[in-house]
């Protein structure tokens, strides 16, 4: 069995559109007019807090608001993130033998993998799609990781895609049915895409960022969802579907998504890092960034406070949310472009990123180090 060194050579992210602020977001949304005055009255108040409590300057929407049409969607924004990360790697999109792509939900036929490898022009390789909410991007970099330091793969595409407006905006709400758990959101996501270049290097001498570890688990099993459709899985007709608004997409908060997120003896997220952390013996002391991939500055900091107890610098958190907005899953992968281009590393600096989505209270994470 091989093991070989394994080296992120390129990264690639797509915003769409321009710069949006809070304000602005109902405008590219879309206004809710037949939803139920008291929910309507409550949408007006948390736009308010979340302005608070977020903190994000700007959103990006692959929306024309005004001809109320996607300038992009999940393909085209994953392609485009992608061919950056090929352009700064240097290589052909043909040298690419494996694509692993994560997103949040998907139901396409034939599925996104290939429908990027036709893109990019690509006749032969392997591939896979994987959905899994905000651990999806993490999956694909750990399946893509596996399949070349175990010989499968040479050079992978990692990339991840997710046009949250297309399930914001008001068309697609069944109006008069909409519950506040169902438009939360609506402040809390925006689009983008993320991608990343991972190759089989004979040694570390080449120099730059090597995966060190990668991670995943459910602690789920026995907590109920906190973020979901109603979709049984089967198809529906969707007619019905819409008239029964199962297809609303639902985030539970305040005190429910509080019982399950906090145990007596800490966050899942902390049991579940310090898990990855014991696992594979990786030095805290030597994290320079630590990316935790949520959707909050304000609880990103709560979180990275937890940490503290595993020796995590608390100066290291590093969040571009702000400026960005949250394109869900394929933030990892952004915040990693933004680190590899912008930021200064020395030799073995680690980066850390972990992630609990909600969905079923997934998580996962990897730690790269820099040679």
């Amino acid at each position: 069995m091989n093991n070989v060194p394994v080296k992120i050579i390129g990264s690639g992210s797509y915003l769409p559109g321009k710069a949006v602020t809070i304000q602005e977001v109902d405008y590219y949304l879309g206004e809710l007019t037949n939803a139920p005055q008291k929910t309507l009255k409550w949408m007006a108040r948390m736009k308010e807090i979340m302005n608070e409590l977020l903190e994000v300057s700007y959103y990006h929407y692959a929306i024309d608001p005004e001809t109320r049409t996607f300038t992009d969607d999940n393909i085209s924004m994953a392609v485009k993130a992608a061919q950056k990360a090929i352009s700064m790697s240097a290589i052909k999109p043909t040298d690419i033998d494996f694509i692993a792509y994560g997103s949040a939900h998907q139901d396409q036929m034939p599925t996104a993998s290939v429908r990027i490898q036709e893109a990019l022009g690509i006749e032969h390789c392997a591939e896979i799609s994987i959905h899994a909410n905000c651990t999806s991007a993490y999956k694909a970099f750990l399946v893509a990781y596996d399949f070349i330091r175990l010989g499968r793969a040479k050079t992978a595409l990692v990339v991840s895609a997710n046009i949250s407006s297309s399930e914001l905006v008001a068309e697609y709400y069944n109006q008069p049915l909409v519950k506040k758990e169902e438009l939360f959101l609506r402040y809390f996501l925006c689009d983008g895409a993320g991608a990343l270049i991972l190759q089989a290097q004979d040694d570390y001498k080449s120099g730059g960022l090597f995966v060190n570890c990668a991670h995943t688990e459910s602690v789920g099993g026995l907590k109920p969802p906190a973020m979901l459709n109603k979709r049984p899985a089967y198809w529906m007709n969707p007619q019905k579907e819409f008239e029964l608004g199962y297809h609303h997409l639902a985030q539970m908060f305040n005190e429910n998504l509080r019982e399950h997120f906090h145990e007596p003896d800490g966050t899942v997220f902390y049991k579940g890092l310090k898990r990855m952390i014991d696992t594979y013996s990786i030095n805290t002391q030597k994290i320079k960034y630590f990316q935790v991939n949520f959707p909050s500055k304000h609880i990103s900091e709560l979180v990275i406070e937890e940490c503290e107890k595993l020796n995590i610098p608390k100066d290291s958190l590093y969040t571009k949310i702000a400026s960005m907005g949250y394109a869900g899953p394929p933030m990892v992968f952004i915040c990693l472009d933004k680190i590899l281009r912008e930021e200064k590393l020395n030799k073995h600096d680690l980066v850390l990123s972990f992630v609990t989505e909600v969905s079923k209270f997934m998580q996962a994470g990897f730690c790269l180090e820099y040679y």
